[in-house]
């Protein structure tokens, strides 16, 4: 699945063209490599995400195409 699809069906951003932003202006990392939006992720893929100050650390644990809120809470597990 791409990042940027990733991001949005796990309501960790809330939309996909701001995912896409965060990832062109390097603010997103997996597993220690900037990475482009459109890059693969995958179960066990660790993210950060740079939001000012802010620093948001987790784990994929689920991957799903669509997501309700209630099992969108259950794709990332935070570090």
């Amino acid at each position: 699945m791409r990042l940027d699809k990733f991001l949005k069906v796990s309501r960790v951003i809330k939309r996909r063209p701001v995912a896409n932003e965060a990832c062109d202006s390097g603010r997103v990392v997996v597993n220690g490599k900037v990475a482009k939006a459109s890059t693969d992720v995958k179960v066990g893929d660790k993210v950060e995400i740079k939001f000012g100050e802010k620093i948001i650390s987790f784990e994929i644990t689920k991957l799903s195409e669509v997501a309700t809120k209630e099992s969108a809470e259950g794709m990332i597990k935070p570090l």
